[in-house]
C-alpha cells in the first residue's frame, strides 16, 4: 500500500489528512484530546512521511489512495491540500464519506479571472522555493507562525518539532507535484455535488486561503456549515485549539 496510516484511540472513525509538504505529525498536539472519543486515522499522503510516492501523481490518484485505507463510511477532516483530497473523495466515492470537515481549504486556491477569492500563485511558488532550499527550517517557521496566537504555543511548537523529526522529508519531486495540485485544481463547478454535511473551519486572517472563499463555499454546499475563528490564520487547530476542538465536537456529536 502506498499510504501509511497510524490508528490511535477509540470511538467513531475520524480520518485526518494533512497539508502540503507536511505529514500526520502536524496533528500530534491534538491527538491526545481527540483520541479519547474518536478512532483517529492519521494519514501520510503519498510521498509524505512514511508513505511512498505514487505514479501518476495527481489529485484523483491521491484521493483514491487515501480512500483505499479508510474504514467503511468515515468522517473525514482535511486541512489545506488535505481538504482538496477530502473533497475529491466525497465527489468520487460519496458512499465512503459520512461527514466532511474542511479546514482552511477551498475548491480553488489560486486567483483566476473569475475568482477573486484565491491568492496569487507566486505566494505558493515562493514558499516552495524556500522549502526546496531548507525544508525543515521553512516548515517549522511556517508552523511556528501559525502557533503564535496559541496560549500554549511553546509546548505545541516543541511537540511539532519532535514529531517532524520522526518521519522522512518529502523529496523535491513530491513537493513540486503536490504544489502543482494546489496551483491547478479548480473544483468550483463541483462543490454543489458534495451532498454530505460539511463543516468549514477557517481563520479570518488566513493569507493562503482567503476567508471569502469559505463564505462562498458555505453558500454553494447543500449542507454547509461555516465557523470562522477570529484571529486565526492558516492552521486554526494549532493557534486556537480549544475553539477548534469544541467546533469539531459540536459538528460530529449529533447524528446527521
Amino acid at each position: 500500500m502506498s499510504v501509511h496510516v497510524e490508528i490511535v484511540g477509540q470511538g467513531q472513525p475520524l480520518v485526518l489528512i494533512h497539508g502540503w509538504g507536511m505529514h500526520s505529525g502536524v496533528w500530534q498536539a491534538m491527538v491526545k484530546r481527540l483520541s479519547k472519543q474518536y478512532m483517529l486515522y492519521l494519514v501520510d499522503l503519498p510521498g509524505h512521511g512514511h508513505s511512498r510516492p505514487i505514479e501518476p501523481y495527481h489529485l484523483h490518484a491521491l484521493a483514491d489512495s487515501v480512500a483505499e485505507m479508510i474504514p467503511g463510511v468515515s468522517d473525514v477532516l482535511g486541512w489545506s491540500l488535505g481538504g482538496l483530497v477530502a473533497q475529491r473523495i466525497a465527489l468520487n466515492q460519496p458512499d465512503r464519506i459520512r461527514r466532511l470537515i474542511l479546514v482552511s481549504s477551498t475548491p480553488c486556491f489560486v486567483e483566476r479571472a473569475d475568482w477573486a477569492h484565491g491568492v496569487d500563485e507566486s505566494i505558493f511558488t515562493d514558499f516552495a522555493d524556500k522549502v526546496k532550499h531548507d525544508y525543515k527550517q521553512t516548515i517549522m517557521q511556517f508552523l511556528t507562525l501559525q502557533c503564535m496566537k496559541a496560549h500554549d504555543a511553546r509546548p505545541t511548537i516543541k511537540q511539532l518539532r519532535q514529531s517532524f523529526d520522526t518521519k522522512p522529508t518529502p523529496t523535491q519531486a513530491t513537493l513540486l507535484r503536490a504544489l502543482q495540485i494546489l496551483l491547478a485544481t479548480d473544483m468550483r463547478n463541483e462543490v454543489a455535488d458534495i451532498r454530505k454535511p460539511v463543516l468549514l473551519i477557517h481563520g479570518d486572517r488566513d493569507n493562503l486561503a482567503p476567508v471569502q472563499a469559505a463564505h462562498w463555499m458555505a453558500q454553494q454546499l447543500p449542507m454547509g456549515f461555516l465557523r470562522v475563528i477570529s484571529g486565526a490564520a492558516h492552521a486554526p487547530f494549532l493557534s486556537h485549539s480549544d475553539q477548534f476542538v469544541d467546533t469539531l465536537n459540536q459538528f460530529l456529536e449529533p447524528n446527521p
